[in-house]
């Protein structure tokens, strides 16, 4: 019975290269997010580690995790919202002419506005007649609330600014996606 030979060639090891990491884009409020963030992460551990390994859950992890998780999601769509990386159909503006894509744009920045302010006087108006305090601590659950009515106006403020900002030069992503291609590609 033969042996085979042992195969000569040596393959080079895989060099990855690392991709630098731009940070440019982020602004003090996105910190807010990320500690938050975090400060979710750790609740949820600790009630993950109290409740399967201690088997004696803290009561207050819960209802304090939900209420992160509140602030995350609306203090996060302030970020998105400046970032103008909310979702949006793209698809169709590839068959429209640019002049109906200058339209469209104008009236999603118009509507998106409007609809963030109409959110903050929503969410304001149920802040204010909320009188019961969250259950495991004594904070008023009316503070969750004015977070996400700031939150709303932010939102309303930067998209304002971006429908401006869209107004005086005449592009944006969706409008002339090539001249934006590297900065949507930062995105994903």
């Amino acid at each position: 019975m033969k042996i085979p030979a042992k195969d000569t060639q040596v393959t080079a090891p895989l060099e990855l290269e690392d991709d630098e990491i731009d940070l440019s884009d982020q602004q003090w409020d996105d910190g807010i997010v990320l500690i938050l963030f975090w400060v979710l992460a750790g609740i949820v551990f600790l009630q993950f580690f109290t409740r399967y390994v201690l088997n004696d859950s803290v009561a207050w992890t819960e209802e304090i995790a939900r209420f992160l998780l509140i602030g995350v999601t609306f203090i996060g769509s302030v970020m998105a919202t400046r970032k103008q990386s909310h979702i949006a159909v793209e698809f169709v503006y590839r068959w429209v002419p640019r002049t109906g894509r200058r339209i469209a744009q104008f009236v999603i920045d118009v509507i998106t506005t409007a609809f963030f302010i109409v959110l903050a006087i929503l969410s304001a108006q149920i802040a204010g007649r909320t009188r019961q305090l969250m259950v495991s601590i004594e904070l008023p659950k009316a503070s969750i609330y004015w977070v996400v009515v700031a939150a709303f106006v932010c939102m309303a403020l930067y998209s304002a600014w971006n429908t401006w900002v869209h107004l005086r030069d005449g592009t944006s992503k969706l409008i002339d996606p090539e001249k934006h291609a590297d900065d949507i590609r930062a995105m994903d």
